[in-house]
């Protein structure tokens, strides 16, 4: 049967019992994506947004079994602002993780912070840097991700895909600006659907009481439309949710048991 036609997969939800035992976990699940990525093809590809989430990946910091030499990093969503600023993303993932692993620089993928003045610019080389990692390799109308990492705001925006946004309805661009963003810093880059939807893994990564509200929403009632309820990967791509019970207190959705 084509993948066309089948339709993306129910999201798997894994609950843990802290935020501890969530990165732990996480880590295991980001090492298992990383050997089957190597295996296939030499490489990695990742996305990762800001937030709380290069926090929980701490479990991934002095482990032997993360080769970072075939990672390819590149941002779900970055604030345009420069690089040593404290609303960037890299330089929140620069400080949280990068600084205390082995990764070569140049497969880190940043902004190009000289075009910070042209949003159009920026978004285009942010696409082109893209497009030279995937043309060809993983050759379709998307790249597809092996796994792109992601949080959730209280809004339920996910990147910079904000609720009742326009940019929600982008179906042909692989990086889109917004210069209106609901939160602050209101200019930044994000990814679009269509790539996070052509991903062969998606990890949402959410801890505490503070998300139990909008992850109940996002997961038990997906009609509502919020921005994190539509990454909906293509088959055989899949969603996962790795939160901790505090944040999952009010789902009702069924929890898997972890396995790799």
């Amino acid at each position: 049967m084509s993948s066309i036609h089948q339709p993306p997969s129910p999201p798997i939800l894994y609950s843990f019992e802290s935020p501890n035992e969530l990165s732990e976990k996480l880590a295991a699940f980001i090492v298992k994506a990383q050997k089957e990525a190597v295996d296939k093809k030499g490489r990695f590809t990742v996305a990762l947004s800001g937030g709380s989430l290069p926090k929980q990946l701490n479990k991934l910091i002095d482990n032997p079994a993360v080769k970072w030499d075939k990672w390819q990093v590149f941002f779900a969503d970055e604030r345009c602002v420069p690089l040593d600023h404290e609303d960037s993303n890299y330089n929140l993932c620069r400080k949280e993780l990068f600084s205390k692993v082995p990764i070569p620089k140049q497969n880190i993928h940043s902004i190009d912070v000289s075009l910070l003045d042209d949003l159009e610019e920026l978004t285009d080389a942010y696409e082109k840097a893209l497009i030279s990692e995937f043309a060809q390799k993983d050759s379709a109308r998307f790249p597809v991700f092996d796994l792109i990492l992601l949080g959730i705001g209280p809004d339920g925006h996910t990147c910079s895909l904000f609720p009742e946004h326009p940019l929600l309805t982008e179906e042909d661009r692989w990086v889109e600006y917004i210069e209106d963003s609901p939160k602050p810093p209101p200019k930044r880059i994000t990814l679009t659907f269509p790539v996070l939807n052509h991903a062969l893994r998606i990890a949402f990564v959410a801890a505490g009481e503070g998300k139990a509200d909008i992850l109940s929403t996002i997961i038990d009632n997906p009609e509502v439309g919020l921005p994190a309820s539509r990454v909906r990967p293509s088959h055989p791509g899949q969603v996962y949710w790795y939160v901790d019970n505090a944040a999952s207190a009010k789902v009702k959705y069924q929890r898997s048991e972890f396995k790799l």
